[in-house]
Parts: structure tokens; C-alpha cells; sequence
């Protein structure tokens, strides 16, 4: 298995930041789908997506796919997949997840328990067994339907990517780590400019931004399902891996990152989650409302999650709130901003039209990525020697 082929879900609307950080990592892409991008690569690829990727949601190992019509084909062209080469005699495996768009066959749980009987048919005739102890590593599947396609895999994360270990405490509407660092990504933000978060909450654009400016690979410090996979993947590609994250990392970095937010204990939690990302230095949080937002240098980044009034009670408030947003932002002389939000109103009450605007959904909630850009800074003359 010198050559596998894996599959990144992400958020629908971020496929094209996902491809960019493939292709970076330099892997070639087979496809690009609403919200997953397929790419190949070595046994290594399969550790180094997982460590180094900041917005993919979980890699998923491609066994095979298929099309099936009926619950008899789906069993049949499951069975004729090589599941011996994935999973050994002592395996615990199991559907873990089936989804279905579009397709004949939509019952997630009857496509689980006929997928799973296809390969206990398979492996019994492979290992000549008839019970299976599963007393092994894990080998959780997905299978995922559309128009009657099926893509079968192995999911090598176990805990969604978006989970990197810092976020011990949370705010009450958290943005997910894995979409704020795609929403960054997708700015000409670098770590040498200024980013300021007003809302920043429980601290998640600030963590994610620090971690970019310091390199640091979001995976590098959490465990993966695959880590147990030895006859897939030698233990030898995880140190590998880690050890090249941990040369890439620059800690020692300078930056200009704030984070602000009314709420002093959410600040608190804040510093926090920084603390155990290992980035508390290269941030500044600080209690403080919108209305106090101000910064004396030219030429930064406000990135945001504000409100979004999703609780009735809070919609009334949202006029007031993103009128204030408005008035600070173009006291920012030559600053750009960059807001998601599902509220319709935005660019109504901030007083001017974004520049470019992008649909992303955040969960099942449809959310806009707003941005208004300001100018780019002059380019620095360097002498010459």
C-alpha cells in the first residue's frame, strides 16, 4: 500500500483553503467536492495530514467506491473490497457513520448493519474464522452517499481535527477551531501584521492566528485513532512527523494578536485555552466592549464572530451592536474587517457594502463571511548593502 488515497471533509464553502493546504503540504488533489477534498499520497501522508492540516474536520482512509441501488448490491460490492489489506483477524471495526444525499438508499442504519455484515463475509472468508475477537485496534468506517455513489473509508482521526486540545473552557457560542483557521486563512493576514478579535469569546481566532504566526502544527500535541494502525501505518511516520512539527515551530515569534471581549471571565477562559496551546505570550487579551475599540497603528485585521442574535432577545440588540461595530471600524484608518455572521442586516447597520462576501455554514446554520478590505500597506524599501 505504497500509494493510499484520502479524503478531507470540511466546511461547506472552505474547500478551496483545504486544497491550498493539501497542495502545500504537497500532495496531488484527485478531487474537489462540496465539502471534501480527495488527494493522494504515501503511508506518511496519512500522519502529516492529520498533524499539519488546520482546516480539515477528520482524514478519512479511501477503501473503495461504489454505486449501489439496493440494499443486496451495496452488500455484494462492499464484500468485493479488500478489507484484509485494512483490517487485521483481531480488529474491532464498525459503521461508525453512513450519510445519504440524493440516493435510493437513505437509512443510515440499515446501511450501517448491511455494510457491516458485507465485511464480517469478507474477512471470515480471508482468516478462515468464524467469531471475531476484536480485541485489536480500532477501525471506525464512514460511508457517505451521494446520487447513489458511494464512498467507503476508514477514519483515522477518531476525534474530529477541530478538537486540538486547548479549549478546555468555551464561550457560549464557540466558533470551531477548524473554521477559524480557515476564515484567517482566507484574509492576507500575516503573523507579522496586527489582528484583533473584539469578540474573541473563549479565544479561538486569537489561539488559531498565534498558531500560524508560530508555525505551530495543530494536531502536533493529541493522538489519532490510526496511531494503532501498525500494519498501515509503521509507528515510525508519527515520530517522523511530530518531530518535523516540532522544528517547523517558532514560538519565539513576535506578533500583534488582541483579543478582547466584555465578559472578564470569558477572558479569563480565554488565557486559558491559550495557556495550553502554548501561546499565552504572543497574545493580548483584555477586557473591554466594542464600543472602546481603538488601536493606534495603520494597516490591521479585525477578525470576528460576533453575535449573531440567534436567541430572540438578543435580535433587538443587534441594530445598536453592529452600528457600534460600524463607527469603530472606520475610526481604524486604512484597517480591513472581516465578519461571520447570519445576521441579515450586517451591511446595513455597519454603514458600507462588503468588498466580497461568502457563504459559509457553521453547523446547519447558513452564515455570511464578510469582508471590507482597506488598503494594502506600502512596500518596504530595503536598502541595499
Amino acid at each position: 500500500m505504497s500509494k493510499i488515497e484520502l479524503v478531507a471533509p470540511c466546511h461547506f464553502g472552505l474547500e478551496a483553503v483545504l486544497k491550498k493546504e493539501i497542495l502545500d503540504l504537497g500532495y496531488e488533489i484527485s478531487q474537489v467536492e462540496d465539502g471534501r477534498v480527495t488527494f493522494c499520497g504515501d503511508r506518511n501522508a496519512l500522519c502529516r495530514a492529520n498533524v499539519f492540516l488546520r482546516t480539515a474536520e477528520r482524514i478519512l482512509l479511501k477503501v473503495g467506491k461504489l454505486k449501489a441501488v439496493t440494499f443486496d448490491e451495496l452488500f455484494e460490492k462492499v464484500k468485493a473490497l479488500p478489507w484484509e489489506n485494512y483490517i487485521p483477524a483481531d480488529g474491532r471495526f464498525w459503521v461508525a457513520k453512513a450519510s445519504s444525499v440524493k440516493s435510493r438508499l437513505f437509512s443510515p442504519s440499515d446501511i450501517q448493519s448491511i455494510v457491516k455484515k458485507a465485511i464480517v463475509e469478507r474477512l471470515k472468508s480471508v482468516y478462515h474464522i468464524e467469531w471475531f475477537p476484536e480485541t485489536g485496534a480500532e477501525y471506525p468506517i464512514r460511508i457517505s452517499f451521494m446520487k447513489d455513489e458511494a464512498t467507503v473509508c476508514l477514519d483515522t482521526t477518531g476525534l474530529s481535527l477541530h478538537k486540538r486540545g486547548y479549549r478546555t473552557m468555551v464561550s457560549r457560542a464557540p466558533i470551531k477551531e477548524t473554521l477559524a483557521a480557515a476564515l484567517i486563512l482566507l484574509t492576507p493576514w500575516k503573523g507579522d501584521r496586527i489582528l484583533v478579535d473584539p469578540f474573541c469569546g473563549s479565544g479561538t481566532f486569537p489561539i488559531e492566528a498565534a498558531m500560524i504566526a508560530a508555525n505551530l502544527a495543530p494536531g502536533m500535541n493529541r493522538s489519532f485513532t490510526a496511531e494503532k494502525w501498525t500494519n498501515i501505518v509503521e509507528r515510525k511516520y508519527w515520530y517522523q512527523t511530530v518531530d518535523e512539527a516540532n522544528d517547523m515551530a517558532n514560538i519565539q515569534v513576535e506578533t500583534d494578536i488582541q483579543g478582547y471581549d466584555i465578559d472578564g471571565e470569558i477572558i479569563r477562559a480565554a488565557r486559558q485555552n491559550a495557556r495550553a496551546a502554548g501561546v499565552e505570550h504572543l497574545i493580548h487579551f483584555q477586557q473591554r466592549s466594542v464600543k472602546e475599540l481603538s488601536h493606534p497603528k495603520k494597516y490591521g485585521f479585525l477578525i470576528s464572530n460576533p453575535p449573531y442574535g440567534e436567541r430572540l432577545e438578543e435580535k433587538e440588540h443587534l441594530p445598536g451592536l453592529y452600528t457600534e461595530i460600524g463607527e469603530r471600524f472606520r475610526e481604524l484608518d486604512s484597517w480591513s474587517m472581516y465578519l461571520i455572521t447570519s445576521y441579515e442586516d450586517t451591511e446595513k447597520y455597519i454603514g458600507r457594502k462588503a468588498d466580497k462576501n461568502r457563504k459559509i455554514y457553521n453547523g446547519m446554520l447558513k452564515t455570511y463571511y464578510y469582508q471590507f478590505l482597506g488598503p494594502k500597506p506600502p512596500k518596504t524599501k530595503h536598502r541595499e548593502l
